[in-house]
């Protein structure tokens, strides 16, 4: 029997029954007695294989989704860490010792303030309890900046080496936190807030924070380091001034020592490109496109991303690492239906373009897909226009002067 427990295909077909086995109804006690019974440990790597694996098979995200919650349980204490050959957790500025190091302070904010101000709130009502456990729901919710910067950086470099399924999965539990956190604070800015119910529903959203730190660490992280090379690594350093940080300020910025090998670069544009109607310089169009009062995104006839413009306005962020990717992928796995819904229209010429309005914050933002053709009518890809129309909407009567 030992000799098949050694076996990595026979590891890899018993942990996929496993996985299996909680979806057809299984407890997280009975799995995790029967994993226990079969072995040791699992590396991030065949975790990893499993869920795409599934994927592969048929199974939806959204199931592996559900499963998600329990495999924290499942998996702790037996995920055995085989690290790539440089371990980046220690080196100051690097993006997994920064990741690292907002984890440390999410959990620390849990555990140390908001768990314990839930309790004493809830043994006893006061409003200066409330106000604490208020701000520090506000505080917690920079874990958006940590999310965005998971999803839109780190994940489109696994993309890039075939890993797929583990960062839809996380995506799609991201947005679960996203909601239940929001619904939290809903209930504590209700006047008619229920203590218990509110409580209940807290200690529920946290779990899974604390479940999504875990699964960080232990799987995403070190997949990443067995898989990305040193030029991926300075990208993902590159672009992540753009999303910030999460409760935690980085005491210095990452420096390589020997420069790495760099792509080739495609060779720039020289001259002017003709259009039906005139010519510009590449420096003119570029510079044109990034002064339009909106965001534009062009994605190709084969799905991927193509371009965008870089205004100083920007609506939503958008890395240069998804440059190239899949735009199903650029999605939450949520609204990857409508995005496929969208793109089909358009190649079968049912559609030519497609608009939605929603509440930003502050800002009420038109997003408009347009179906880019050819002289002929052949499709070549879609454009997405994104723009704050808020300022438009507040127009009355004519304005025939110039501003002074």
């Amino acid at each position: 029997m030992s000799e098949l427990i050694n076996n990595s295909e026979f590891r890899h077909k018993k942990l996929k029954e496993l996985i299996k086995s909680l979806h057809e109804g299984k407890t997280v006690d009975e799995v995790k007695e029967e994993f226990q019974k079969y072995f040791g440990n699992v590396s991030t790597t065949e975790i990893s294989q499993i869920e795409q694996a599934l994927v592969k098979e048929g199974l939806p995200i959204e199931e592996i989704q559900r499963l998600c919650d329990v495999h924290a349980s499942v998996f702790e204490g037996g995920i055995s860490e085989i690290h790539a050959k440089k371990d980046h957790s220690h080196i100051e500025g690097h993006p997994v010792q920064i990741f690292i190091e907002e984890n440390r302070a999410i959990e620390k904010l849990i555990e140390e303030e908001i768990e314990p101000l839930l309790d004493k709130l809830l043994a006893r009502f006061d409003n200066n309890t409330y106000l604490l456990l208020r701000i520090a729901f506000d505080k917690l919710m920079e874990i958006e900046n940590h999310y965005l910067r998971k999803e839109y950086l780190f994940f489109p470099y696994l993309e890039k080496h075939g890993i797929t399924a583990p960062p839809k999965v996380m995506w799609g539990v991201d947005d679960e936190i996203r909601a239940e956190l929001k619904e939290v604070i809903g209930m504590l800015n209700s006047p008619n807030m229920d203590l218990k119910t509110m409580h209940e529903k807290a200690r529920g959203a946290l779990q899974k924070v604390k479940d999504m730190i875990f699964k960080e660490n232990n799987i995403l992280l070190p997949l990443m380091e067995e898989t990305l090379n040193m030029y991926e690594w300075i990208k993902i350093d590159e672009g992540s001034p753009e999303f910030g940080n999460t409760l935690y300020k980085p005491s210095r910025s990452w420096k390589v020592e020997e420069e790495p090998e760099k792509e080739e670069e495609e060779p720039a544009i020289t001259g002017e490109v003709k259009f039906d109607a005139g010519s510009m310089t590449p420096e003119e169009i570029n510079a044109l496109l990034n002064t339009v009062p909106f965001d534009m995104t062009f994605v190709d006839k084969h799905d991927k991303v193509k371009c965008f413009t870089q205004g100083k306005e920007r609506i939503f962020a958008r890395p240069k690492s998804v440059i190239g990717r899949d735009v199903h992928l650029c999605h939450p796995p949520a609204s990857v239906g409508v995005v496929e819904g969208i793109l089909s229209d358009f190649k079968s010429g049912k559609k030519d373009n497609e608009d939605f309005w929603i509440r930003l914050g502050d800002k009420f933002v038109l997003i408009r897909y347009f179906a880019v053709r050819n002289a002929e009518g052949k499709y070549l890809g879609t454009l997405e226009v994104t723009q704050d129309i808020k300022p438009i909407t507040k127009l009355k009567g004519e304005k025939r002067l110039v501003s002074k």
